[in-house]
C-alpha cells in the first residue's frame, strides 16, 4: 500500500484486477477491464454481453445462482464447478460411461429456500474424475445437449485462462511496475494486452 496506495485492498497490501473474456477461437481476449481489488470477480462477469447460444466457462469465484438464471433465460450457456455445499434434490439420472472418467450425469434443482427462489431452473450436474491427476469434479451447467464427457471437456478448457496469465506475467513482464502511479500502471497493462494481440494475430496470420 506504501507504494501504490491508489490500489485499495487490505490494510497493507495493494491489488488491481485483470478481468479478462477468452474467445476459446484462438484463445484471444475479447474483453478485458482493469478494476481495483476488492472488486469481486461475478461483479464484472454480470456486466458481459454474451452472444445467444454461447458457451461460458467460469470458476466458482463466479458463482452467482440468480446469474445462472439469467443466463439460462438468455440462451447463453455456462460450465462450472458446483460448490460442496450446494443444496439440491436428484429429478433424473443418465448412464455414464466410467471407462471416460465420468461418475454421474444428472438433473438437479436447487432446494434451499433463497437458491431455489434464485434459480429455479432444473441443471445439469456431471461428476468426472480425472485420470492422469485422480482428482474429482462437480461440473454444474445448464446444457443438456452435449455429452458429459463434453461438459467436463469444456471446463477443462478454461485452464487456458490460466496459461494466458502465466505467458503475460513471463513474456511481457507484468510482474514488476516501471511506474507507481495508477496512470503508470494501467499503461503497462494495456501495452501488454496490445502487444499481446498483435503477436497472436502475426502468428495466426
Amino acid at each position: 500500500m506504501s507504494a501504490f496506495p491508489w490500489a485499495d485492498f487490505r490494510t497493507t497490501k495493494g491489488a488491481i484486477k485483470l478481468h479478462v473474456g477468452l474467445n476459446h477461437a484462438g484463445y484471444l481476449p475479447e474483453f478485458v477491464t482493469i478494476t481495483e481489488g476488492k472488486k469481486h470477480d461475478v461483479t464484472v462477469g454480470r456486466t458481459l454481453n454474451f452472444p445467444k447460444g454461447s458457451i461460458v466457462a467460469i470458476d466458482k469465484a463466479y458463482n452467482d445462482y440468480a446469474w445462472y438464471k439469467q443466463l439460462t433465460d438468455k440462451d447463453i450457456f455456462f460450465v462450472t464447478r458446483l460448490k460442496s455445499n450446494a443444496k439440491y434434490r436428484i429429478v433424473e439420472r443418465q448412464s455414464v460411461l466410467k471407462g471416460k472418467g465420468l461418475t454421474c450425469d444428472q438433473t438437479i434443482e436447487f432446494i434451499g429456500p433463497q437458491v431455489s427462489k434464485k434459480c429455479p431452473v432444473r441443471l445439469r450436474r456431471v461428476g468426472y474424475k480425472d485420470a492422469e491427476t485422480g482428482k474429482h469434479y462437480v461440473f454444474l451447467t445448464n446444457n443438456f445437449k452435449l455429452a458429459a464427457k463434453t461438459i467436463a471437456d469444456v471446463y477443462k478448457a478454461r485452464w487456458q485462462v490460466e496459461l494466458f496469465f502465466k505467458w503475460i506475467k513471463q513474456n511481457l513482464k507484468i510482474k514488476s511496475f516501471v511506474g507507481t502511479s495508477k496512470n503508470a500502471v494501467m499503461t503497462q497493462i494495456w501495452i501488454a494486452m496490445y502487444v499481446y494481440l498483435l503477436i497472436a494475430f502475426l502468428m495466426t496470420g
